[in-house]
């Protein structure tokens, strides 16, 4: 069967994305790539102090819902999808790329980790995914695709990624879970997993730049990867051309992964 494709390929899709917090954000590249192929881009910012950094990047979108989204406060999560549901009444693609833990949880090593600490890093980084997909699929009648960040560092220890390992972990099972529940509505679920990459989320972790230097030395492609590599990766997997991917983690590591 010949796949009926539109150009620009996204053109008229509706996404969300989750997590800008500046332009080396992970997720600008997502929403940059997602534009760039047609699709109209619904942008969150986290709080007043994010806000005069993030209003130029959704600008550049053009976008028509810009709102604010800290998953941690109740009912703006809620908020969120129902102006979404007002505006365009459906949605095609969502960008879950936010992660956190208090930072003496996050570098005091695992064994550490306070319970607390702990219980706020799930909620943020993992199951705040869980809450948007829950409200994300009635609004996906036609299907769609979600997408959550990861890291290597949920399958492989990387020293002094401590608790954020079993919390990506637990972010990556939920992303084979959700796609084996939300499959029958042909809704996609994908938990993309980039290479180190200099965000202002990954400045919170001891001796990043050792880890970027170690990345571009194991890279089969001998270089680091891009905001805009990660991008690209999800826009594909988002478009018809990926139809029967789910469920899987998906690496945008230069093949870092494959290194012993």
């Amino acid at each position: 069967m010949t796949l009926q494709i539109p150009q620009p390929v996204l053109s008229g899709r509706k996404a969300l994305v989750v997590g800008i917090a500046n332009e080396h954000s992970i997720a600008w590249g997502c929403a940059k790539a997602f534009r760039e192929l047609g699709a109209d881009i619904a942008v969150t910012y986290l709080n007043e102090k994010a806000l005069p950094h993030v209003q130029p990047l959704a600008s550049e979108l053009a976008s028509p819902l810009f709102l604010p989204l800290d998953v941690s406060i109740p009912g703006q999560l809620e908020a969120v999808f129902a102006a979404i549901e007002r505006t365009w009444g459906r949605l095609d693609i969502l960008v879950h790329s936010i992660a956190w833990a208090p930072k003496d949880d996050l570098q005091g090593g695992l064994l550490n980790c306070s319970a607390e600490g702990f219980a706020k890093a799930i909620d943020v980084s993992c199951h705040s995914f869980i809450r948007m997909a829950r409200l994300a699929a009635p609004l996906m009648n036609d299907g769609g695709t979600m997408f959550a960040m990861s890291y290597y560092g949920a399958n492989r220890v990387v020293p002094n990624y401590n608790v954020m390992g079993p919390v990506k972990a637990a972010l990556e099972a939920s992303c084979r879970y959700l796609a084996y529940e939300l499959g029958p509505r042909r809704i996609r679920v994908h938990a993309m997993s980039p290479g180190p990459l200099k965000t202002r989320a990954a400045s919170g972790l001891r001796d990043f730049d050792l880890l970027l230097t170690e990345a571009a030395q194991k890279a089969p492609l001998g270089e680091l990867v891009d905001i805009m590599d990660v991008g690209f990766a999800c826009a594909y997997l988002a478009t018809p051309y990926a139809r029967r991917i789910s469920g899987d983690t998906v690496y945008v590591d230069g093949g870092v992964h494959i290194m012993a």
